[in-house]
């Protein structure tokens, strides 16, 4: 979709204020958005459950990201308004899918523009600036505020007309055609997406929620194809997650338990929720953070670790061999031993601060320790093994599972 234009191509009235006032403008920012939450939450009662509710963080995000970018058209008249349109047709998907009306949406966003200007005109009284100045951000807002209420109109419409027409079953007949490991022939995705009205992407992403947690409809962008009445829900998206996209993911709900796959070729989109299904189900088990969103590009060493539990178990049991006949606290000391000496390559001095003991002690330990392993100790790839089976251990620990040795792993 394209940027709303002005007629004639007439330059934006916010291209009269001198640049500098944006510098006047940012500091009133924060204050300015809490008021307009505030007076919405006042004005508009039936907007409470939202104010308050699970998607509050949500919408304060499109709130602040709205005022800002008036004031950076401000400070660089013609500067982008991609990503505010995005916010603002995605908005207006929401306000559809929640039955509530659009005079009731348009309205909201005039309410701002008339508590934006009562704190500008209280500005320019302070600081004493020329009362043309107010005429000139008047206009220039009122006609910000017009194009925030046609491009949520359009995601509105938008939205509404999918419900009406159906079009959520031809994406979702689309999106189990993308996710059957190449079964289906190019010339029917194509045919499917032109009836769809959804074009082709050379990348994608896909993201999978726990059948638990997963997000209202009218939440979810436009261009996202999504099956929440899947057992294991899940969505697309067309390329990679860029940080708008991401911010609002992770100002999620904390009802919601969403993990991100990697960006892939359109053909490995199977791939990419696998491993979004693989994060979700790590951080189900407790060895992940647990969070409302989860981006397997944050993970991608606890992924490979644990993308076949029964290799890393087998791996453990190999390289914590010489462990099995002593005592889980000898296991443990010998493991916390272990751990220091690789972080620190066998810097007895610096093995005593990490382990908070006297040097006569860690060197004690280190004979243990040489003991115990042996030549494993000298061999690169023993070493390398045994790391990777602590970095396995040091993560499992986090599911409350954590004694020390093979059994560890298997947990």
């Amino acid at each position: 979709m394209t940027t709303v234009a002005r007629p004639g191509d007439t330059p934006h009235p916010v291209a009269a204020l001198p640049r500098d006032f944006a510098t006047l403008m940012r500091p009133e920012l924060p204050g300015l958005i809490r008021d307009v939450i505030d007076e919405i939450h006042r004005s508009y009662p039936e907007y409470a459950e939202v104010l308050d509710g699970p998607y509050a963080r949500a919408m304060h995000l499109v709130v602040q990201h709205i005022l800002t970018n008036f004031v950076d058209q401000v400070a660089t008249p013609g500067s982008s308004t991609v990503q505010r349109d995005k916010m603002c047709r995605r908005f207006g998907r929401f306000e559809a899918y929640q039955g509530r009306s659009l005079d009731t949406m348009q309205a909201i966003f005039r309410l701002g523009a008339r508590l934006a200007l009562y704190k500008a005109k209280r500005s320019l009284r302070r600081l004493n600036l020329p009362a043309g100045l107010m005429l000139a951000f008047a206009d220039a807002l009122l006609v910000y505020v017009d194009e925030l209420i046609e491009v949520s109109r359009e995601g509105y419409l938008a939205a509404r007309a999918e419900m009406e027409q159906g079009q959520d079953i031809q994406r979702r007949r689309l999106l189990e055609h993308l996710l059957s490991d190449g079964a289906t022939p190019r010339s029917t995705l194509v045919e499917l997406a032109e009836r769809s009205k959804w074009p082709l992407p050379h990348e994608v992403t896909l993201i999978a929620f726990s059948p638990d947690g997963k997000p209202d409809r009218g939440a979810i962008a436009e261009d996202v194809l999504v099956d929440l009445s899947s057992p294991q829900p899940h969505a697309l998206v067309p390329g990679p997650v860029d940080e708008h996209r991401r911010a609002l993911m992770d100002a999620a709900p904390g009802t919601i338990r969403a993990a991100v796959g990697l960006t892939v070729p359109l053909a490995d989109a199977p791939e990419s929720l696998h491993w979004a299904r693989r994060a979700l189900s790590l951080v189900e088990s407790g060895i992940l953070p647990d969070m409302p969103c989860t981006h397997c590009e944050d993970h991608l060493v606890a992924l490979s670790l644990f993308a076949d539990p029964r290799l890393i178990t087998a791996l453990a049991e190999q390289q914590l061999a010489p462990l099995a006949k002593l005592t889980a606290n000898q296991r443990e000391r010998i493991i916390d031993t272990l751990r220091a000496w690789l972080d620190t390559r066998g810097n007895a001095v610096q093995m005593a601060e990490l382990l908070h003991l006297h040097p006569q002690t860690v060197r004690y330990r280190l004979r243990n320790l040489e003991k115990t392993f042996g030549d494993r100790l000298t061999s690169p790839d023993h070493r390398f093994a045994i790391e990777l089976v602590l970095r396995a251990l040091e993560l499992r620990s986090r599911s409350g599972r954590n004694p020390a040795g093979p059994s560890a792993i298997t947990g």
